[in-house]
């Protein structure tokens, strides 16, 4: 198993504990979830479940066909039960499951929990009822529930923040984030599939590190023909993935892809006043929940512009691949070899930098042990401000600042290059309007250090020693 260390081993540690344990796993789709718990535990569980997409389900036949597929897993344990009608009911077979196992822990192991929950399925009160109820009534103290979603709003709203009988009875919890650069890199190697670093960073800004993805890329493939063959090729395994990735987060994704649409024209983010506006959706409760629902999934993120308040916050798009189908896939392409036909445009190029930004914020961690930081704490931020030449605001937009315990602010300009970056006077001048207006606005007495994180480093030009610190690519593939 490439990476997840620290999950594996603390899932495994479960077994040694004499308490019984109640676990969620959450995070986005096809990160690696169902593979990481089935790889801790060797395959070996007293009862593994799976919830059903209920997509094509009508709606009043959701709950029984979910009852019907948990009828079939009891089976496959040993136990059955016949035909279920609640969940109540479901949950006493699965006691009897664990009554009649002769291992020394009982390992349960239900996956897709969120789609098992359809309306009005009583599913939760079950699930309470069978936890503080049953399970950790035993004398034994022998049951391990793992339960894992791949809807993160729906396991934090209903598990992990539970207001009912669930509350606070979580005994330990995993949020597997996408691999890193550092991990695709090892991945990559594991499979002898051979690019440079830098095929692995491009890579990276139209996968991100959704590992699913990346088990499809083919050995002795260039990058570009990898591509096609995911994205743009007849039957490519990606072409319908933005529809359903979606589709299986949200029940009703259509305002939550409209949100995300609008967020992709908008590089720096928009505020829930703008969102509102532009998707036409009512300025309400609802918009905040869908944004923190998408916030929640790691598709976007919500930030505050250093010196501002709580109303002035921004939400920005920051998934690579919603960015890439946006910038690529909306409209029918019928070119089965369109990116290497189009790598070297203009667009692509535009496109180039934004998604480089991106790989930047997913990489923070790299990027404050390269500026020697790694100890210090930070908090991560964005800023920008418009042109006002009366009080000699130049306007500006810095998309990463770090804001420094020690009283420093690194502010960082993210700048994608095929080779050296070259600091002229142009990207001087800019940079030190950024400075000026940052330290006007916020009247912050913090030391103020211009930082550049591009590919290949820079060319030696007389502008490139104003620069406090320089980051290359190569030191975001860091562990």
């Amino acid at each position: 198993m490439i990476g997840r260390v620290q999950e594996k081993k603390y899932l495994q540690s479960l077994s040694k504990e004499e308490e019984p344990q109640f676990i969620a796993v959450f995070g986005r789709r096809r990160v690696g979830k169902t593979y990481l718990i089935r790889e801790s535990y060797d395959y070996q569980f007293t009862f593994e479940h799976t919830g059903i997409s209920n997509a094509d389900i009508p709606l009043k036949e959701q709950k029984q066909a979910q009852l019907d597929q948990f009828a079939e897993s009891l089976s496959r344990s040993g136990y059955s039960c016949g035909k279920l009608s609640s969940w109540n009911e479901a949950f006493r077979c699965l006691e009897k499951v664990i009554e009649n196992s002769k291992e020394r822990k009982k390992i349960i192991f239900i996956d897709e929990l969120s789609w098992m929950d359809t309306y009005n399925s009583g599913l939760i009160s079950a699930l309470e009822s069978f936890w503080n109820g049953w399970a950790t009534a035993r004398k034994e103290k022998d049951v391990i529930l793992i339960v894992c979603a791949s809807a993160t709003y729906w396991m934090i709203n209903n598990i992990v923040n539970a207001k009912g009988g669930l509350h606070n009875r979580l005994t330990g919890q995993i949020y597997l984030k996408p691999f890193t650069l550092h991990e695709c890199e090892a991945y990559l190697k594991s499979r002898h599939i051979v690019f440079s670093k830098h095929q692995i960073l491009q890579c990276y800004m139209i996968l991100g590190g959704v590992p699913y993805y990346w088990s499809l890329l083919e050995k002795g493939k260039s990058l570009p023909q990898n591509i096609d063959a995911l994205f743009f090729q007849n039957n490519a395994p990606l072409a319908n993935e933005y529809d359903n990735l979606y589709a299986a987060l949200f029940s009703a994704p259509g305002q939550y892809m409209k949100i995300v649409e609008a967020l992709s024209k908008e590089g720096m983010g928009m505020t829930r006043e703008e969102i509102s506006q532009k998707t036409g959706i009512t300025l309400s409760g609802d918009l905040s929940r869908k944004l923190t629902e998408l916030e929640n999934c790691g598709f976007i993120r919500k930030y505050i512009p250093f010196g501002y308040k709580e109303r002035n916050a921004l939400y920005q798009l920051i998934d690579n691949f919603t960015l890439f189908y946006y910038r690529f896939m909306e409209k029918p392409v019928y070119d089965e070899h369109f990116w290497e036909n189009r790598i070297t445009s203009s667009s692509v190029q535009a496109w180039c930098g934004i998604a480089f930004e991106r790989v930047c914020l997913e990489h923070v961690p790299q990027i404050k042990k390269a500026l020697g930081i790694s100890g210090v704490e930070t908090s991560i931020n964005a800023w920008r401000c418009l042109k006002d030449p009366e009080n000699g605001i130049f306007g500006s937009q810095i998309d990463l600042l770090i804001v420094r315990r020690d009283q420093v602010i690194n502010v960082c300009e993210m700048k994608y290059s095929e080779s050296e970056y070259q600091v002229d006077a142009a990207f001087d001048m800019k940079m030190r309007h950024k400075i000026s207006d940052l330290r006007t606005i916020s009247k912050t007495k913090y030391a103020l250090y211009p930082t550049l994180v591009t590919t290949y480093g820079v060319m030696e030009t007389s502008y490139a020693g104003n620069l406090q610190a320089i980051i290359t690519a190569d030191q975001l593939f860091e562990d």
